[in-house]
């Protein structure tokens, strides 16, 4: 079975809305600002391109990152991986043609099922509600977060408020940095 690993910047109070600089957040851009940037708290971010064999998004995160991520060196490992999109709306037609393979899956049930293929782990990218959704399903395996000292308040989460059975995380990996920055990789103990 593959391992399905969602990675994201979080606030301190769990938000993740509009790290990147993206439109209509009114806290956009917060990992860039009054915080200093050390690369070695960014050391996760590479090793996940040479250890990912695939990509999972959302459909507003493809969206997003789809028009831009297939020309940033920062992210040439990705262009190469097979891309899944898990959107009941989006269309073959809707799929940008220089980013790869992609393919459209309409189901948390065709996540399962692709989690039983052959091949390494799956990551996924931003996709607040995919990831909220992959959680209360207890189809996500680990957690790659970066904890930004800061916190936003209002703004989309990680995790939902769905009121549901306690899922035990296990602390594998941690190191804190300098400009505040924690790193935390969590397996979900099952």
């Amino acid at each position: 079975m593959r391992t399905l690993i969602s990675t994201a910047f979080i606030s301190l109070d769990g938000v993740m809305e509009g790290p990147g600089g993206e439109p209509g957040y009114r806290n956009s851009g917060w990992t860039f600002k009054d915080i200093e940037f050390l690369p070695e708290a960014f050391e996760i971010k590479g090793r996940e391109q040479e250890e990912a064999s695939a990509m999972l998004l959302g459909r507003t995160s493809y969206e997003s990152f789809s028009p831009v991520w297939p020309d940033m060196d920062d992210f040439a490992g990705y262009k190469a991986m097979p891309k899944y999109v898990v959107s009941t709306s989006l269309t073959e037609d809707d799929l940008v043609p220089n980013w790869g393979e992609t393919t459209i899956l309409r189901t948390l049930g065709d996540v399962a099922a692709l989690k039983q293929t052959e091949g390494g782990p799956i990551i996924v990218h931003g996709s607040a509600t995919l990831n909220q959704a992959l959680s209360d399903a207890g189809l996500i395996d680990r957690y790659h977060l970066l904890v930004f000292p800061l916190l936003l308040g209002a703004g989309k989460r990680l995790f939902s408020a769905t009121d549901k059975d306690t899922q035990k995380l296990k602390l594998v990996e941690h190191e804190a940095y300098a400009n505040g920055l924690q790193k935390n990789v969590f397996d979900v103990v099952r």
